[in-house]
């Protein structure tokens, strides 16, 4: 019945988005190219930036010179009025703008182009910064986008302070020494305790896995990958662990830790020790590490494992990986793939997060308009039957990052093969901001049920009032996305939400222990102009004012979820109470929720904005706390300040020093920029809190996370969360460094560059080469190359020991077959270019050097 539903609205949706029925112009709009050139920063005032827009006709019509607007997206605001005088750029809602031509725009000849200029309200900084997804409106014709052409950006070379440049690069790599790979610990992340015994044992397909009944599927789950690695297929090769000649035995030992292991490998064999399936599975990704990364690139007759002694446990229980696909969709086989790489690095968290102002990704069969209206994006300007375009998805329904929902089957899915790996799922359900998605699929439903004279019904799950004339921005400049908590109908909808989600992990047989309800970026000025607000406060003594809205709605989904056996979770607003101090409003830990036993996820601790030690004053209030901090874990902010690295930078830079330098119990310590890139003034710490003992026993663990806005593609994805999250990984798992606890800043700088150095090889030589080939290959972020000037010669380097420097002195671009730098290039010519590759021949980003 479900679906038939769904079919039904979207055949509603269908017919009535497409009211205009006058035919378009003839006109192919993907005829138009654009491309985007940044004129300079603090143009015209300080603070903003010039930029302009060109458009050519590649085609065989012509573009007139009215009878249209153009959409796009932004991620930042632009001033109406463009210097040029030919266009009129408006704001409509969220990152939407439109660019209407003025009187004096010339119609667009074929193989003519016009010049748009138009002034941001911020310095561009990277390439994440400029417009993007342009399509055509007629205005007398169907209501629906067209998607332009092909979008290019002109190289730009910015002067300000904090500029990553290839010399920066050079120093900063210089130090960098090579370590042979035969002296490098040969299991990531860093066991506990690891000793080689000299020799190897030869693992070949004739073999077999010695398991008792407790272990059966993670046996199973070892011959399933060592049948990836092989030739020939194994043979039918688990047997009971006792009495066997088994090559690899699976062993219980009680006296383990529930995700403890051991791993010991001897010229005779393989014995894998734990209490538990999970430990179990622990132990095999460390054989799995073990096995060198050439494994990995053809069928193999041999594998040769180095004979070891590994004792090993991880540091903190909760090693999360937080992934936004709200913003902009991932397939569930990308999400696998993921899930996959968690797994490797034995991450055992995914935080799944589902819903956002820009989109709904899961199909709930009560409210089927939450995927129907809620996961498609496209052309429109009023949300009634799906979403406005948003970072770049285009004015086309058809697109893959602005629509697409998992189905109910698909979730299942995702949570079957997540509980094989040992990883649990955490849905989060954004409310009450980030919630657009959420209302305007509740709108729709609405309007649904009141065609058919169903009042009620229509009622049952609204989320917003017509009637509320509150006026208010989100972060994002939303003007419409924030539940009203006053509404009754809020709490039907969030109580059949809990209810489907639980319904769908008791089908997939797979536990679920909380829900995250987000909680963040709520703005100022909402619900002040509820009607239902005001017929709430009237009944309720305790509700002052808005502010009072919070606690109320927070206590009654808390209810909703205990009511199904399950803990609250959500970021860090949740557990806060806002008040004052000398007149300004500050936040405190929340003393009425501290016995609820929330999970509060902490991101801010943004340098220089106030709330450096938020996360350590909720840990030593009692709040369960998971360090999530955007200085270190967030992996869509840019690795640096440079015009060619995407990414967010409003938090911080976050190369993959960021994770791996990050000391949870004092992230004080080494913390060295600020948000800018900047040196970082210590005097910020003065007066913060430090995490107290008390507070370190409620930190329960690290997460780390990637936010939709700028991750157009599986690429990107992998592009902006690898390798960051191996270091991530590393600080999740491993023992506390001695570099992080030593109290002499000299020696504990000296034990840091040592460990930096070995991590590096440990990458650069074993995980990133196993990476190439893992899965088809993942497109990890390669660092592009140091490059320096000295004595009319130029100096590469790589921050990655084993990656190929490649260079050209023609002005192209380097290839898999340029020449190999080996040492200093002596060239005067006026352009030399050096970039690095894998071993599979894919490049980074290209690095020229500066002229003589």
């Amino acid at each position: 019945m479900r679906y038939f539903l769904i079919a039904m609205l979207s055949g509603l949706i269908c017919t009535t988005a497409g009211a205009r029925t006058t035919d378009a112009p003839e006109f192919n709009a993907r005829d138009l190219s654009i491309s985007w050139e940044v004129i300079g920063n603090d143009k015209p005032v300080k603070g903003q930036s010039l930029n302009a827009l060109t458009f050519t006709n590649n085609g065989k019509s012509t573009l007139a010179a009215k009878g249209w607007k153009m959409y796009f997206n932004s991620a930042r605001l632009i001033v109406p009025v463009c210097p040029t005088g030919n266009a009129r750029i408006d704001f409509v809602n969220g990152d939407l703008f439109s660019l209407t031509p003025t009187g004096t725009f010339k119609e667009l000849k074929p193989g003519a182009s016009v010049r748009i200029e138009f002034i941001d309200q911020e310095p561009v900084v990277n390439i994440t910064d400029g417009p993007e997804g342009f399509y055509l409106v007629w205005d007398a014709g169907p209501d629906k986008g067209y998607n332009l052409g092909e979008f290019t950006r002109k190289p730009f070379e910015p002067s300000y302070l904090g500029l990553i440049t290839p010399e920066i690069i050079y120093n900063q790599n210089k130090n960098i020494t090579d370590i042979p790979a035969e002296q490098l610990t040969k299991v990531f992340p860093t066991p506990v305790n690891y000793k080689e015994a000299g020799g190897a044992f030869g693992l070949t397909h004739k073999m077999t896995i010695g398991a008792g009944p407790e272990f059966a599927n993670e046996a199973a789950y070892l011959a399933g990958e060592l049948n990836k690695l092989f030739d020939k297929k194994l043979p039918a090769t688990v047997q009971p662990s006792s009495g066997t000649n088994a090559v690899i035995t699976l062993n219980k030992d009680h006296n383990l830790g529930s995700e403890a292991y051991e791993l010991k490998v001897t010229a005779a064999g393989i014995i894998i020790s734990a209490s538990t399936p999970t430990g179990m599975f622990y132990g095999i990704q460390s054989l799995k590490s073990l096995m060198p990364p050439s494994a990995y690139t053809r069928p193999q007759k041999e594998i040769k494992i180095p004979c070891v002694e590994i004792k090993d446990e991880p540091r903190f229980p909760y090693r999360a990986f937080m992934l936004d696909v709200g913003r902009n969709f991932q397939s569930k086989e990308e999400v696998m793939r993921v899930l996959d790489v968690m797994a490797l690095y034995k991450l055992n968290v995914f935080h799944f997060h589902l819903t956002d102002d820009e989109g709904w990704r899961l199909e709930l069969p009560s409210l089927p308009e939450l995927t129907a209206v809620g996961a498609r994006r496209g052309h429109t300007l009023d949300s009634k039957h799906f979403l406005p375009p948003s970072h770049g998805s285009g004015g086309e329904l058809d697109n893959k990052t602005g629509t697409g929902f998992y189905s109910r089957a698909d979730y299942i899915e995702i949570l079957k093969y997540a509980g094989k790996l040992h990883i649990m799922v955490i849905p989060e359900i954004e409310s009450p901001g980030h919630a657009r998605a959420a209302i305007k699929a509740m709108n729709a439903r609405y309007d649904r049920l009141m065609a058919g004279g169903k009042k009620e019904d229509a009622e049952r799950y609204l989320l917003s009032d017509p009637n509320d004339k509150s006026d208010y921005s989100s972060n994002q400049y939303w003007k419409d996305n924030i539940i009203d908590v006053s509404l009754p109908s809020a709490y039907n909808f969030m109580e059949t939400v809990i209810s489907d989600i639980v319904a769908i992990y008791k089908e997939a047989g797979t536990p679920l222990k909380t829900i995250n309800f987000g909680g963040d970026e709520v703005p100022a000025h909402v619900w002040e102009k509820s009607p239902a607000y005001l017929t709430l406060k009237a009944t309720h003594p305790e509700i002052g004012s808005t502010g009072d809205l919070w606690y109320y709605f927070y206590g009654r989904v808390n209810q909703l979820v205990k009511a199904k056996g399950l803990y609250l979770s959500g970021w860090e607003e949740m557990a806060l109470r806002k008040t004052a101090l000398d007149g300004k409003p500050v936040y405190v830990p929340n003393p009425d929720f501290m016995p609820e036993h929330l999970q509060t996820e902490v991101w801010n601790n943004t340098l220089g904005d106030g709330n450096e030690d938020l996360a350590y004053r909720l840990a030593n209030s009692g709040y369960k706390v998971v360090l999530t901090c955007v200085t270190n874990l967030y992996f869509d902010m840019a690795n640096y300040k440079s015009f060619d690295e995407p990414g967010y930078y409003w938090g911080a830079f976050a190369d993959i020093d960021k994770p791996f330098s990050f000391i949870p119990y004092d992230y004080f310590k080494n913390s060295k920029a600020d948000k800018n890139g900047l040196p970082l003034n210590r005097n910020i710490f003065i007066g913060k809190q430090r995490l107290t003992d008390y507070g370190k026993s409620n930190v329960i663990g690290l997460q780390s996370a990637v936010w939709g806005e700028n991750i157009k593609s599986t690429g990107r994805l992998e592009y902006m969360l690898l390798p960051r999250l191996l270091g991530f990984a590393e600080r999740a798992w491993s023992k506390d460094p001695d570099w992080a606890t030593e109290g002499d800043t000299t020696k504990s700088q000296a034990l840091y560059q040592q460990a930096w150095i070995n991590f590096l090889n440990v990458l650069g030589k074993r995980e990133l080469p196993r990476l190439d080939y893992l899965n088809g290959g993942y497109g990890y972020r390669i660092p592009k190359p140091g490059v320096i000037l000295q004595d009319g010669k130029y100096f590469a380097n790589e921050q990655f020991p084993g990656l190929t420097i490649r260079y050209t002195t023609n002005g192209k671009d380097p290839d898999a077959k340029s020449p190999v730098y080996k040492d200093a290039v002596t060239n005067t010519n006026p352009v030399i270019k050096f970039r690095a590759f894998e071993n599979k021949g894919r490049g980074s980003n290209v690095t020229q050097a500066a002229k003589q």
